[in-house]
């Protein structure tokens, strides 16, 4: 069966990919880091409200949440330059790359070794995601590799959680780790043009993706990463760009052949990685 963590960390895959639309489409209308500082300093207060009994101020606890949420500005600051420079297919097929990214850094930081049905779910995801992208890589300039560098922070985030989540007080890591992209994105914020209006995208947007996308998707992702590994943790990520191309088809967006083909193989590449050795095993008892 499913691990009901490995559930959970799919939740927040399709959260992310359903809010991807809103987003876009709030920030036509509000200038990006501003967008950020609100979405997460608005989330650092609702989860302080509701959580303020369980949270720990030790020092260790909140260093921890320091560096996942500098992990979290980068991500978001590098691919957002990424997209200034690059078509958005070829910034979500580059930014997908953490499905191999991440088992490579966990190996090297960690020494954390990939079982063989995780390897197979690597490559598949890995597949996947650029058929369904519908990339043209055939450049590398300033936007890839803006882009690149944010996945390696996206790689660094899930293994870094994956450790910390064992070690810190959940509530702590999520607390203090929205905090501190929220500040870092109003520094930021100033050097952006373009006025900041709260029009009714730009409201919606930050209703969503505060209680959604980040408070309700990274209290999850925090506590679920106890209880599996950041390879799997990857490819269940890598189910974001299928929700967000499947909600992308009811505003009328077009799916391709391809790109069904793509969805597809995501969601086999997270089967076998979370399935594989009793279907396998249940597969050579059957011959």
């Amino acid at each position: 069966m499913i691990n009901f963590a490995d559930f959970l960390l799919l939740l927040v895959a399709i959260f992310w990919g359903v809010t991807f639309k809103l987003v876009q489409n709030a920030i036509a209308d509000m200038p990006v880091f501003m967008f950020l500082f609100l979405r997460f300093f608005l989330a650092f207060l609702l989860m302080f409200i509701i959580f303020y009994k369980k949270i720990s101020f030790d020092k260790s606890s909140v260093k921890a949440a320091f560096l996942l949420g500098l992990f979290n500005f980068l991500v978001f600051s590098f691919q957002t330059f990424g997209l200034l420079y690059s078509p958005s297919s070829v910034v979500a097929f580059i930014t997908g790359l953490y499905v191999i990214l991440t088992p490579i850094a966990a190996y090297f930081l960690f020494k954390k070794h990939i079982s063989i049905y995780a390897l197979i779910g690597v490559i598949l995801a890995f597949l996947g995601i650029y058929l369904l992208t519908g990339a043209d890589i055939s450049g590398f300039g300033k936007g890839e590799f803006f882009t690149l560098i944010s996945t390696v922070f996206v790689a660094l985030h899930i293994n870094y959680t994956d450790i910390y989540s064992k070690k810190y007080n959940l509530y702590t890591l999520v607390t203090f780790q929205f905090l501190t992209v929220g500040i870092l994105s109003l520094l930021f914020a100033p050097f952006e043009s373009g006025n900041i209006t709260f029009s009714k995208d730009v409201i919606i947007a930050l209703v969503v993706t505060v209680v959604f996308a980040t408070v309700f998707a990274y209290f999850i992702q925090t506590y679920a990463q106890k209880f599996t590994t950041p390879t799997k943790t990857a490819i269940i990520f890598a189910m974001e760009p299928v929700s967000a191309a499947i909600f992308g088809y009811f505003y009328g967006e077009h799916l391709s052949i391809i790109q069904i083909t793509g969805a597809v193989l995501v969601i086999l590449a997270m089967l076998i990685a979370e399935l594989g050795d009793s279907l396998f095993k249940k597969l050579f008892k059957f011959f």
